[in-house]
């Protein structure tokens, strides 16, 4: 019996697609950027990728998703918060779902959604940058439960709105609320009261609340499930510092507090996890920090808190750096004009090397290479060399327009990039 598994899966290994890999939650299935796949074009051909499809969107920041498929990707249209499923090969509409929704952003950017959706089994989900969580039925894109967290918990509007990327830890699905106290929203948004609702986890299947935890805001980072000490942990950097929890019961393991003194600040990249050691970054003032929790207690490793602003490791604004071999990448700069892409060892903090005017980008890993894309439409991709920065092609995608703040999406052997109002699916790996 033993061998005819063994023959049968030697069978599936060959029929299947080597580069076959969904994309289903931000940066990806291990939510830090990182692809699997293998065998990408490169250098990329003078004239650039080949364009496979694209499609007109509504207003919105956030990246598309895969799953078995399909792709999803949110957007407005109007008054209405939209979520569209299509065949992810072929662009081919599925399913529409919408709701009504009033959102204004109060610095007058696009009030589209600012967090992509999740793909769990049978389910995706959809939080919206007015605090709606819905969940959908993959197939048919019907309602299956929906909260509104913001009349349930209630919060001051954020900055931008909503923009948190729940996480789904078996039954469950934790989601950054950051309830606060009621009342009116004070002048200098550093003196809101948090209630408790930090986080909340709920029921995947059915909405329910099962427990919340945490005096802490919503930032817009994401929670990410990993393993500290050989126990399971959960850790989001809130608005005020990284929280570590137990994520099927929503006990506190630590708090770390790191942010900017600046009223109008925020966090917004993923914390790093090496071992048991974790890298915190932001751009407004305090720059990173590497703590080790080896213990169960945040020991800092190094930090940027006493440095000048020029003399910084990193500074991310809303990339998630990534981390090889010792070495982080990330693209580090509060404003477009300052902003420059960095190798930083790991240990030290130790600047290995940047590379000036490369405007804003958000960065992916794949097949030894880190693709980069500017919020000006700037594709690069960039050899992974802790040496130096190793440009291996770029191009201009034709279409894309500011801003492109979605970070690139790797999946089954397409690149899938988001610009204003449309997103388009280059082939980065020859179809077999």
């Amino acid at each position: 019996m033993s061998r005819f598994l063994a023959v049968v899966a030697l069978v599936l290994s060959v029929a299947l697609p080597l580069h076959a890999a969904d994309w289903p939650t931000f940066l990806g299935p291990t939510r830090d950027g990182v692809s699997t796949e293998k065998g990408i074009i490169t250098p990329w051909p003078a004239k650039g990728l080949k364009k496979v499809w694209e499609c007109e969107l509504g207003i919105g920041f956030a990246p598309p998703v895969t799953a078995d498929g399909r792709l999803f990707h949110a957007d407005r249209f109007g008054d209405n918060v939209r979520l569209t499923a299509r065949e992810a090969a072929t662009g081919k509409p599925l399913w529409k779902y919408e709701y009504p929704t009033e959102y204004k952003d109060i610095y007058g950017y696009d009030p589209g959604p600012r967090a992509c959706p999740v793909v769990d089994g049978d389910r995706v989900y959809l939080y919206g940058p007015d605090g709606v969580l819905c969940c959908l039925n993959v197939a048919t894109g019907k309602e299956v439960w929906k909260v509104e967290t913001r009349a349930k918990y209630f919060f001051h509007q954020n900055f931008f709105g909503a923009g948190s990327v729940p996480v789904i830890d078996g039954d469950l699905l934790i989601l950054p609320v950051g309830g606060s106290v009621k009342g009116p929203r004070p002048v200098d948004f550093r003196m809101v009261k948090p209630n408790g609702t930090g986080l909340v986890a709920f029921d995947k299947k059915t909405g329910a609340e099962k427990y919340a935890t945490g005096d802490e805001l919503a930032s817009y980072s994401s929670p990410v499930i990993t393993t500290l000490n050989g126990k399971k942990t959960g850790l989001y950097f809130g608005r005020g510092g990284l929280m570590g929890f137990d994520p099927q019961t929503g006990k506190s393991e630590f708090y770390y507090p790191w942010r900017a003194r600046l009223e109008e600040s925020v966090n917004a990249s993923n914390p790093v996890v090496v071992g048991d050691k974790v890298l915190l970054t932001e751009c407004y003032g305090v720059g990173s920090a590497l703590i080790d929790l080896k213990g169960g207690k945040p020991k800092e490793v190094w930090t940027d808190k006493e440095k000048d602003a020029g003399d910084q490791s990193l500074m991310c604004h809303w990339n998630t750096p990534i981390h090889v071999n010792g070495f982080v990448y990330g693209s580090s700069g509060r404003h477009t004009e300052d902003s420059d892409i960095r190798c930083v060892e790991l240990a030290t903090g130790d600047v290995k090397w940047r590379q000036r005017r490369t405007k804003r980008c958000s960065l992916t890993l794949v097949d030894g290479h880190l693709i980069s894309l500017s919020e000006y439409g700037d594709l690069a991709l960039i050899k992974v060399n802790a040496t130096k920065y190793e440009e291996v092609s770029k191009y201009e995608v034709p279409g894309l327009e500011y801003p492109c703040w979605a970070a690139p999406v790797v999946s089954n052997g397409l690149l899938y990039v988001r610009g204003k109002e449309k997103l388009i699916a280059l082939e980065l790996i020859p179809a077999k």
